[in-house]
């Protein structure tokens, strides 16, 4: 048997998308992929995306938010950026991972200006179910994309 796809889902923050992702990954599709997230400037895991995602049930909450160094040097097949400035910045990683970009909108920002939690939350929830379709896609989406970009 060969082994699982390692595939990490880039962001900015590594705070909301890509944490979403990589806990959804590792609930559908554990058993194919080995699912990873980082950031290209980390800054803390977001309280309404961890709350998201238990509504959902999958619990992110001992997830960290972490930046690709952190990740001690994996090679991984697939590189999933989840927001325009992370694949801007997409750094060079060890290894043949194919850029995928599949942009989905920021939960943080489009909440920016809720007066409350409830009024906040639908604009995770949407991104949370958006992110949990196209991980159902996994792996064929990713290959399919590599192989329209590589046409």
């Amino acid at each position: 048997m060969s082994r699982k796809l390692r595939v990490l889902f880039l962001c900015t923050g590594n705070s909301c998308r890509s944490q979403m992702a990589e806990g959804w990954c590792r609930r559908l599709k554990a058993d194919v992929i080995e699912a990873y997230s980082a950031g290209v400037d980390p800054h803390g895991l977001k309280p309404l995306a961890v709350k998201a995602m238990a509504e959902a049930g999958v619990d992110i909450s001992a997830h960290q938010s972490k930046s690709v160094a952190d990740l001690g040097g994996v090679e991984f097949d697939y590189i999933v950026t989840v927001c325009e400035a992370a694949h801007g910045a997409c750094p060079t990683l060890p290894g043949r991972g194919v850029v995928v970009h599949v942009g989905f909108d920021d939960p943080p920002r489009l909440a920016a200006t809720a007066r409350s939690e409830a009024e906040a939350m639908p604009h995770y929830r949407r991104v949370r179910d958006e992110i949990r379709s196209f991980v159902e896609t996994l792996p064929e989406e990713l290959t399919s994309r590599a192989a329209a970009r590589s046409a």
